[in-house]
């Protein structure tokens, strides 16, 4: 081998050498340094690690700009979607019909599509009245949700179905004509699902467990328990004038009453926005006991092997009403289909779906009128959160992928649901791109914050690179501070975002911090990444909205109402 070649030959191993430790070096130094560095974070450490990985971000303070505020009274009407937006799970075959609103146990798909099944026999029977062949139309929507389109007379059906008589009440109060066609289509009961070991330990004290004794334990911090939102949920709002009346069987709105409620409330640690967010505390093992509708509890095998269901409060035998001054034509259709419906074979049918299972339970529940149901509720609005006042931070992305339509529709939606936060709640704001910006400090919501508030989001612009994450951090920094000023507050952070996260840390990187400080983060998605942010709720139980341009606002109404 002459010499020119062995001098190439060692050149090139030096140059593959002098590669090889270059890159090493590299690999070595970023892994040091990398943002995705996963700390085990503990309770002993965690505000060490959180005081860490603040010093990265910039955060700069806005100068406090104040707005004008709206004191005219929330318009539901105007917050609701369009009816579109609520899928017809049966479409009319006729042009002589009735449309029915019906709740959504019985009207979505698999063994809760049962009033799909019986409306489609129905329409497919060709049945001929007063000289016409007839159909009917049926629309899945969530009694809340309907009762709000027929009260306002946003959009008002031919029927209405939903789960309980409570609802039928409250429309017969907003002054809608009703009158009922059926008082049960088919049956089912709410109850608390309770584990069975904290059933045993209740029985062995108590020597019975039943609603009362659940609630007596609840009043004196012995078991967890969460419930739905009673504004929107049938088994919410039948839980909540069931706990009224525990306390005070003669008059549920008495001192004695909202007492009772008050200390009950004080040891509830939460109530869900949706029965999914229910389901994954439940699974979670966060809670002892949470309410249920009888059917989904028989068609959940788990549940059944893990819990007693105990009974409680009005039944919810899917009542048919007519709304308005129908003509004779389909109050006929009506009375025909509410026949169809008791067929046999039909509530054998019913009873496969879970139906018409616990039907000796009486309610021990005088009739409530729906003034009095609309009082429980605005008092259940007022009194959830007396013990434990929220304390809440806002974080809202302004980077250049909001720009234009979300961004307007995050300020549309903070401004008109500001009018539902609470004044006993402690409210801030900030606002992120590549950085973080505090745009109003975490403070009592008074008139004065409320301007200021209104003034900040007002005043959003945006432009810039999405770190979601940072936001996040500097949200639970800022609620760390205000917990160790104010100890009895629950801290919540509510994240409005498309959901592209492109810059600063990761969620992977966060997510331990999140667990650690348990502070619930709740999600609204505008036309976003929807999977990324249920990753964020998800961390500590909390709901994630998608929230398009036609319904934001009434879904963020509702949120606010249960959670703050």
């Amino acid at each position: 081998m002459n010499e020119r070649m062995i001098t190439m030959r060692k050149f090139l191993f030096a140059s593959i050498a002098v590669i090889v430790v270059v890159f090493l070096l590299v690999y070595i130094g970023v892994n040091m340094t990398s943002g995705d560095k996963v700390v085990k974070i503990t309770d002993k450490n965690k505000n060490q690690q959180l005081a860490k990985m603040i010093e990265k971000i910039n955060i700069s303070k806005a100068k406090p700009i104040k707005g004008q505020i709206d004191l005219s009274t929330a318009d539901v009407a105007s917050e609701l979607p369009d009816i579109s937006k609520f899928p017809v799970s049966v479409d009319n075959t006729t042009e002589s019909f009735v449309e029915i609103f019906s709740s959504t146990e019985k009207s979505s798909d698999g063994k809760n599509g049962w009033l799909n099944e019986v409306a489609n026999k129905f329409n497919d029977a060709k049945f001929n009245l007063n000289g016409k062949q007839v159909s009917v139309k049926i629309r899945n929507i969530a009694s809340g949700t309907a009762t709000d389109f027929i009260k306002t007379g946003k959009y008002v059906p031919d029927a209405f179905t939903p789960s309980n008589e409570l609802w039928g009440q409250m429309i017969t109060a907003s002054g809608v004509q009703t009158e009922t066609v059926s008082s049960r289509l088919v049956g089912n009961v709410p109850g608390i699902v309770i584990s069975k070991t904290k059933y045993n330990e209740l029985m062995k004290k108590y020597s019975k467990v039943d609603p009362k004794t659940v609630i007596e334990a609840m009043t004196k911090n012995e078991l967890s328990m969460g419930y739905t939102d009673p504004f929107t949920s049938s088994t919410g709002l039948n839980f909540l004038v069931t706990t009224l009346n525990s306390f005070d069987s003669k008059d549920v709105l008495s001192d004695t009453a909202v007492r009772g409620f008050e200390r009950f409330q004080a040891n509830v640690p939460f109530t869900a926005s949706t029965t999914l967010q229910m389901s994954d505390a439940a699974e979670s093992g966060v809670l002892d006991a949470f309410v249920l509708e009888y059917q989904t509890f028989v068609n959940s095998p788990g549940l059944k092997n893990s819990y007693e269901f105990i009974p409680f409060g009005v039944r919810h035998d899917s009542p048919l009403y007519a709304l308005g001054n129908l003509s004779k034509e389909k109050m006929d259709i009506l009375k025909k289909f509410a026949e169809f419906t008791g067929q046999n074979n039909l509530q054998s049918l019913a009873k496969q779906d879970g139906f018409n299972g616990l039907n000796n339970y009486k309610s021990e529940l005088k009739t409530i009128d729906g003034d009095t149901l609309s009082a429980a509720q605005k008092l259940w609005k007022g009194k959830k959160n007396t013990s434990n006042p929220i304390a809440a931070v806002f974080v809202a992305d302004v980077s250049g992928s909001m720009d234009g339509k979300p961004l307007n529709e995050l300020k549309e939606s903070l401004l008109k649901g500001q009018k539902y936060l609470g004044r006993d709640n402690s409210i801030g704001l900030i606002s992120y791109s590549a950085d973080v910006t505090i745009n109003l400090p975490i403070a009592k919501y008074d008139a004065n914050q409320q301007s200021k508030f209104v003034g900040a989001v007002s005043s959003l612009d945006a432009s810039g690179d999405t770190a979601t994450n940072d936001g996040i951090l500097v949200a639970i920094n800022m609620l760390k501070d205000e917990m160790k000023k104010n100890p009895n507050v629950r801290p919540l952070i509510f994240v409005l975002t498309d959901g592209e996260t492109n810059h600063g840390n990761s969620l992977k990187n966060v997510k331990g911090i999140i667990k650690a400080y348990k502070i619930p983060i709740y999600t609204i998605g505008y036309n976003a990444n929807i999977k990324a942010l249920e990753s964020i709720s998800n961390i500590n139980e909390a709901a994630n909205i998608n929230a398009d341009s036609d319904d934001v606002i009434y879904k963020i109404r509702n949120l606010f109402n249960v959670q703050l």
